[in-house]
């Protein structure tokens, strides 16, 4: 029998092409909430513009090959640890990669200044959406892990 955690991760959550006129429409991992993001090329550098309700947060879009990466180098299910900027994100976290001094681009993913966290809530999701990872649905403490590309 199949549990309820391993039927969401078989489910679809997310639609669109990830452009302007057509977003990505995604839900966090807890499938609690809905927002959008697209890839934004026409600015250098390129960036994912994320739409969550009134509020505009914006990640450099080579977060998703290094978050990718960083996964796959782990080679293991690593925690979300969503938290806003001005929390200390829960060590060994996606959150903590995209903020820490040693990941590729020395810091933050996040562009917005005030709004540069919740990088292990909104782009886990979209790698998910992408085929690049395996993204645990439970209510809480929520884990992804990559796929290795063909």
């Amino acid at each position: 029998m199949v549990d309820s955690a391993e039927e969401s991760m078989n489910e679809q959550h997310w639609s669109g092409a990830g452009t302007p006129t057509d977003p990505w429409v995604l839900k966090t991992a807890p499938l609690s909430s809905e927002y959008t993001i697209f890839r934004d090329d026409d600015t250098d550098p390129a960036l994912l513009v994320c739409q969550v309700g009134s509020t505009r947060l914006t990640y450099l879009a080579r977060a998703i090959d290094d978050l990718h990466a960083e996964l796959l180098r782990r080679g293991d299910w690593v925690t979300l640890g969503a938290a806003d900027e001005k929390k200390e994100p829960a060590p060994d976290s996606v959150e903590a990669w995209g903020r820490a001094e040693d990941n590729p681009v020395g810091g933050w993913y996040g562009q917005r200044k005030g709004y540069r966290g919740r990088f292990g809530m909104y782009l886990p999701p979209l790698l998910e959406a992408l085929g690049l990872v395996e993204l645990e649905h439970n209510a809480r403490n929520n884990r992804v892990r990559a796929i290795a590309r063909a």
